[in-house]
């Protein structure tokens, strides 16, 4: 069965129209390495929805098998009913058999539903060389072989298959493959790993072609699940790839990072699992702005203890000193604007382009307006940019012109939320705008409509840092801290007593978490 077809198809995208379901038949797996348990994660990390049927309950560990139990087949034609009348299946990956019995239902059970992809692992030989099934069982494995469109043996499973000794060198192992790929009407993906070497050779063999795929041999520990992780994986791109070889490419990379990865899960004292979701570090952590939120508590008090926050709160703040803190503020949103066009500019959505591209433009027109309307006697004409406005623009410039756009997101971040924070505490207080001295700016950053948009922003980095690494994140999280360190000194560069504009006197520095 070498044409496969795939799952329910957008025919204008390509794309499937719904997300696949791939179900695993095999043994169980109480440590979480192998069989059905290393199956569904492997659909998980391949974006497929995952189910199991049982064949065997397996006790086993990192060290090795120690019993099996197999139900009475007709619990398992049940479990097969039980899928198969209610799910459409889009792919199945076939795992360990353990007898002849169990082989022949699933057989049976194939040969009713002929789901659109099967693809077999042999579970056949252990790596210890030990033969895992009866003679009886290794004959309907073998006519299984005609029911998949793929076969995934290593080389031992490979010689049980055609009834031959074990290939001792690829060339002699891709001829195998070549025979049964003939005979049997099936595509071969051919597991050189057992060769030894630096080298871990691959091949998708069918009738005609051979495709070998070549990947580093990895020192590790954690190879205990790799050929049921390798099929699952298969199993679930498939529908979504357009031929075997672009599916088996994606599938072996996927696992040799997977297997580099795994002895860092510390799962076992023997030969531990791989890490089926190395490629998605980040998953499970808390939502990025919720963390960088915490790490800043102690700015955040900060600021709220600044002389300047508490008289602009209660509108004791001196005319001069508010006129010199617009003007400075003035300064900083044009560089701003900048680098909200950056992250514009380096958004992965067309809503994330759109959101960043209206908080540039609003820098420079609404809230722009509003400062010249308080400046609008032109006494801070020429007064430059202070020492730490300048070094808090420097900071988002810099971020903006290297980092990535997850970064870029979490150093503009903190001016939406403190500012939304801060400005809907004092709108809180206020009362009376009427009698405000300040009131336009309390309603520009009280504002709800400000609140939504500083969330927005949250959620739009909470979302980029899904997509990173742990390595990228904690750049975010410096990025975002930075930013609050020059969010305080900017509040604080302003002198309530002396009537002189910031550049024109001493400095702040930026306060230290």
């Amino acid at each position: 069965m070498t044409g496969p077809t795939g799952a329910d198809t957008d025919l204008t995208t390509g794309r499937p129209a719904s997300r696949v379901r791939v179900l695993s038949v095999a043994g169980t797996d109480p440590t979480g390495g192998a069989g059905v348990q290393a199956d569904l994660k492997s659909f998980a990390a391949h974006g497929a929805y995952g189910m199991a049927v049982v064949t065997a309950l397996v006790a086993q560990n990192t060290h090795g098998v120690r019993d099996v139990h197999v139900p009475d087949v007709a619990f398992l034609r049940a479990q097969l009913d039980a899928v198969g009348d209610d799910v459409r299946v889009d792919a199945v990956k076939i795992g360990m058999l353990a007898t002849r019995a169990v082989a022949l239902e699933v057989g049976d059970w194939l040969a009713r539903t002929r789901p659109p992809v099967v693809v077999l692992d042999p579970v056949m030989v252990a790596t210890s060389g030990d033969r895992l099934l009866d003679a009886d069982a290794e004959d309907a494995v073998r006519d299984l072989v005609g029911a998949a469109h793929l076969v995934t043996p290593n080389l031992p499973e490979l010689g049980v298959l055609l009834r031959e000794p074990t290939a001792r060198t690829w060339s002699a192992a891709l001829d195998q493959a070549r025979r049964l790929a003939r005979t049997r009407d099936v595509v071969v993906l051919l597991k050189g790993g057992h060769l030894g070497g630096a080298a871990s050779p691959d091949a998708v063999v069918d009738a005609t072609t051979v495709v070998e795929l070549d990947a580093p041999r990895v020192a590790t520990t954690a190879t205990h699940g790799t050929g049921c992780s390798l099929s699952a994986a298969v199993a679930a791109l498939r529908p979504r790839r357009p031929d075997w070889v672009s599916t088996v490419g994606e599938a072996k990379q996927w696992l040799t990072g997977a297997i580099a990865a795994g002895e860092a899960l510390r799962v076992g004292s023997g030969r531990g699992p791989v890490d089926h979701l190395h490629h998605a570090p980040t998953l499970g952590a808390r939502p990025f702005g919720d963390e960088a939120w915490d790490v800043v508590a102690g700015l955040r008090a900060a600021c709220d203890d600044l002389p300047f926050v508490r008289a602009l709160a209660d509108g004791t703040l001196p005319r001069a000193a508010f006129e010199a803190y617009v003007h400075q503020d003035a300064l900083y949103l044009a560089a701003y604007s900048r680098v909200l066009a950056r992250a514009s500019e380096l958004a992965p959505t067309g809503e994330a382009q759109a959101f960043w591209a209206r908080g540039a433009s609003t820098c420079l027109d609404v809230e722009a307006a509003l400062h010249h309307e308080r400046l609008a006697g032109g006494r801070y004409a020429g007064v430059p940019a202070s020492a730490v406005t300048t070094a808090y623009t420097d900071h988002l410039l810099a971020v903006g012109a290297t980092g990535t756009y997850a970064e870029v997101a979490a150093a503009v971040l903190p001016c939406y939320r403190l500012y939304a924070d801060i400005g809907a505490r004092i709108l809180a207080r206020a009362g009376d705008l009427a009698d405000h001295p300040y009131g336009d700016w309390v309603v520009t950053y009280g504002d709800p409509a400000f609140a939504a948009s500083a969330a927005q922003a949250g959620a739009l980095a909470d979302a980029a840092a899904r997509e990173v690494g742990a390595a990228t994140r904690a750049r975010m999280l410096t990025a975002y801290v930075r930013s609050c360190e020059h969010e305080v000194a900017f509040f604080d560069q302003v002198d309530l007593v002396a009537d002189v504009p910031p550049g024109r006197r001493r400095e702040a520095t930026p306060a230290r978490v």
